[in-house]
């Protein structure tokens, strides 16, 4: 049962962290966005390390480490998935592989076993993974190999993660968790500062171009292009640069409430990842991980009550289901 509790709500705070990773991701950028995150989830686990313990071992580390790049990996490969599209497709496939691997694994390598019920609720809950994650599109056009294989090896990547986790000590408290983190942060931080050069040499003012690449055009150009009545088109002499200075500002308070929204965002992917930890070493992988991959549920529950995007019957009947599973996991 309380591998089921605490999967679950793991899979939810999941889903909650996306919703804002997004949000952040419109304006800073997909790169910058999840390189933050990871350092404020780095900066979490490394305050919540005295009051939680653990001890520290090269098996933990490891572990941890291997779990970071794998994670990097599983990050890229679904933003490009994502990228290529057909999301109706693609972002359930890749949640089912997320949830099978471990499955597999756990039941073939670690001798997991499941009763007649336990085995109905696995079933229901993979299926309730596919219908949560669904978005249902006008003319969607059918995925191509290249999109399904990027899916497909986000999934794999997120199921190593959960495998990897699960190879870490249980005196290890968070430990593993850090070391992912650092990994994680490492690398994105590095791709991002990779961007950043490589935009210097094709263009004269590449950095604050590479963070705002996804951020609304609210700078003084754009704002000057918006109509001939344009108060920067039409200062006076004296006064263009406090015009300008002022049309810059929406700007970066934009970008202040991007980097605000990617703390946010690493601070509940970070306990997300303690809760789906706890789960794992309470109970079975599989269980643990099927349930996480209901995280689609919590992003579009946020989505709903904060953006008043509209909920499709299809995910509704997945909603059902996944809480159905759960509960039948919980009693079996």
């Amino acid at each position: 049962m309380l591998t089921a509790v605490l999967s679950l709500t793991g899979a939810l705070v999941y889903g909650a962290a996306d919703f804002l990773g997004g949000l952040a991701a419109r304006r800073l950028g997909a790169v910058l966005a999840t390189a933050v995150s990871a350092a404020s989830g780095l900066v979490l686990l490394a305050i919540a390390l005295p009051v939680t313990g653990g001890a520290w071992s090269a098996e933990a580390a490891t572990s941890g480490a291997l779990s970071g790049l794998v994670g990097a990996v599983a990050i890229s490969l679904l933003y490009a998935s994502l990228a290529i599209g057909p999301m109706s497709i693609l972002s359930p496939l890749t949640a089912l592989v997320s949830a099978i691997t471990p499955m597999i694994w756990g039941t073939v390598v670690g001798g997991e076993r499941f009763g007649p019920m336990a085995a109905w609720a696995l079933g229901l809950a993979l299926l309730a993974v596919v219908l949560v994650g669904f978005v249902p599109e006008r003319g969607a056009v059918r995925p191509s190999a290249r999109g399904l294989a990027f899916a497909t090896g986000s999934g794999l990547a997120i199921g190593a993660f959960y495998i990897l986790i699960s190879q870490t000590p249980d005196d290890s408290g968070v430990v593993p968790l850090i070391f992912s983190r650092i990994v994680n942060t490492v690398l994105m931080f590095g791709v991002f500062g990779l961007l950043v050069l490589v935009a210097r040499r094709a263009s004269p003012a590449p950095a604050l171009e590479a963070v705002r690449e996804t951020t609304p055009r609210t700078d003084a150009a754009a704002l000057a292009a918006a109509s001939p009545a344009d108060p920067v088109a039409n200062a006076a002499p004296g006064s263009a640069s406090d015009a300008r200075s002022d049309a810059r500002t929406p700007a970066r308070e934009g970008l202040a409430a991007g980097f605000a929204i990617a703390i946010g965002c690493g601070l509940l992917d970070a306990l997300a990842n303690v809760l789906i930890l706890l789960g794992i070493r309470a109970g079975d992988l599989a269980v643990a991980a099927v349930l996480a991959a209901m995280y689609p549920a919590g992003t579009i529950l946020l989505a709903a009550a904060v953006l008043r995007e509209r909920i499709a019957p299809v995910q509704w009947v997945g909603l059902v289901l996944a809480l159905a599973a759960a509960g039948m996991l919980a009693l079996a």
